[in-house]
């Protein structure tokens, strides 16, 4: 794990889709608080969560809509990013199986319910969590956090040179 800039990490993974976001007919809104969110993290299992979250919002907008994504650090120094779809939304009897390993909706050709399960372990092994809130309808919203990377201060090591004890003989 190395510091990795999370927004740096969403937008990549943006622009591999913006065909499909343009196919599929979904307007999308970014909003990066910040310029740069740093987190100590491992940058393709976070691309990974987050072309899940993506490509499970591009799915459940089956005939266009709005992706939002936001993105910051809040007062506590945890890196939120939030992403919501206006979809169809996650019946309230499934919401609590969501992140279980191959549990999905989708039908047998379009996805093997490990998305989501793959997504809260990454999510989790990087010190992380993952909510999520929705209503039939009007989408879904998952919520991330993450502890905000700090570079601890270094210390400023003064050079001296040893002494040289002369003698004269």
């Amino acid at each position: 794990m190395r510091e990795i800039d999370l927004n740096a990490v969403i937008t990549d993974v943006l622009s591999l889709l913006e065909h499909q976001f343009r196919t599929h007919r979904i307007q999308l809104r970014k909003h990066m608080e910040r310029p740069s969110v740093p987190v100590l993290g491992t940058e393709y299992k976070l691309q990974q969560v987050f072309l899940n979250l993506v490509l499970n919002a591009r799915d459940a907008m089956e005939s266009g809509g709005t992706l939002a994504i936001r993105s910051g650090v809040d007062h506590a120094g945890l890196v939120r990013v939030s992403v919501a779809d206006s979809g169809a939304g996650i019946p309230p009897e499934n919401l609590a199986r969501i992140f279980d390993p191959f549990f999905t909706t989708k039908t047998a050709k379009r996805g093997t319910g490990l998305g989501l399960s793959v997504s809260y372990g990454i999510v989790k092994e990087h010190g992380g969590d993952i909510e999520v809130e929705s209503e039939l309808g009007a989408g879904a919203r998952f919520e991330l956090s993450f502890p905000e990377f700090a570079a601890e201060p270094k210390l400023e090591t003064v050079f001296r040179p040893a002494q040289r004890n002369e003698s004269t003989v």
